[in-house]
């Protein structure tokens, strides 16, 4: 089902998109020069303490709003080849907004391996979202499209009704859908793009929390996808951060309103991610040195992120665990 708001939602963001993109454009020329040094000198100096050694520094590159995975060089790492499926979410059925790239694919992709069908909500990158249904399918489990805009709220309601109808249950709702746009001052921030933010990131949590709860029973859990800017701040991002410090209030909030119903309420709190969000808000000279500011000094990829999510939806692993936010930030005292 296809929301009558979508494409009015996509032309906003992209007029919210050329209007910064004009600012950063006069900029530009200032930063290239040291922009090269800085991307040598982060590569030189990532650390790497993983399953496999990641990417450091990317290519300078910008896309236009919401952005598409397919198009990244290089290419986000979601497939996780190291991590071993163990049936922590058997017979399960999961639904994850922004599911078609960056973060929300890796765990889709998890999620899957572990047992559990996924419903796959996003927003316009079509080639985007049947890729991650093709992985999801190639991990044994179902996989239910759902395209439209988090700030419906009868899309919202209809995506839940259809998840429950096409798998039986649901078990897991990840919230995980977003708008970024930088700015260099809160004069940028008018209240059009402030809404947009607000509405985006907050209300689309709110609306699906909402919709999902009537089926959810003992055992079931959501995860909300915070942000270290929502623990730090970002002066750079004053409207995102705010939504991202809000959602980590949000968590704790509804957590404590659906204990006693057996319903944890979680959030992952990740630093800088490779995924279609930051070239499609960065300026492209920035994006080359996206995620060296990190004690780690790199960004992460999508599949350093999703194995949280598994923890903290599994029963088996994470019963006894509600109202948290972990911060998965690549730096030392995230919050």
């Amino acid at each position: 089902m296809k929301a009558a708001t979508t494409d009015d939602a996509t032309r906003k963001q992209r007029e919210i998109q050329r209007e910064q993109d004009r600012k950063d454009e006069r900029e530009k020329a200032k930063e290239e020069d040291r922009n090269k040094k800085e991307e040598k000198e982060a590569k030189e100096s990532a650390v790497q303490a993983g399953a496999r050694e990641q990417p450091a520094g990317f290519p300078p590159q910008h896309q236009v709003k919401p952005g598409r995975e397919s198009e990244l060089d290089p290419a986000p790492r979601f497939d996780a080849p190291a991590y071993r499926g163990s049936g922590k979410l058997e017979g399960f059925a999961a639904l994850i907004t922004g599911a078609d790239s960056g973060i929300g694919r890796a765990v889709a992709v998890l999620f899957a391996r572990e047992g559990a069908d996924v419903a796959v909500a996003y927003h316009a990158s079509d080639d985007d979202a049947m890729e991650t249904r093709r992985c999801v399918e190639a991990e044994g489990q179902r996989c239910l499209l759902l395209q439209g805009d988090v700030k419906d709220r009868a899309w919202c309601e209809s995506a839940v009704q259809q998840t429950v109808e096409t798998f039986g249950r649901l078990d897991v709702l990840v919230n995980n859908a977003a708008f970024q746009e930088h700015a260099g001052s809160i004069d940028d921030v008018d209240d059009e793009r402030l809404q947009e933010t607000m509405d985006t990131n907050l209300g689309g949590y709110f609306r699906m929390a909402r919709a999902a709860l009537p089926h959810m029973k003992s055992g079931a859990s959501i995860i909300n996808t915070g942000s270290v800017t929502g623990l730090r701040g970002s002066k750079r991002l004053l409207d995102y951060a705010a939504s991202k410090g809000a959602i980590h209030a949000f968590t704790k909030s509804l957590a404590s309103q659906v204990i006693e119903r057996g319903i944890r309420v979680n959030a992952v709190s990740p630093g800088p991610v490779w995924t279609p969000l930051n070239p499609a808000d960065s300026p492209a000279e920035h994006v080359a040195k996206f995620g060296s500011d990190t004690d780690m000094k790199r960004a992460a990829q999508p599949e350093e992120i999703s194995p949280a999510y598994v923890f903290l939806a599994s029963p088996a692993c994470a019963g006894y665990i509600t109202g948290v936010v972990l911060p998965i930030t690549g730096s030392v005292g995230a919050i």
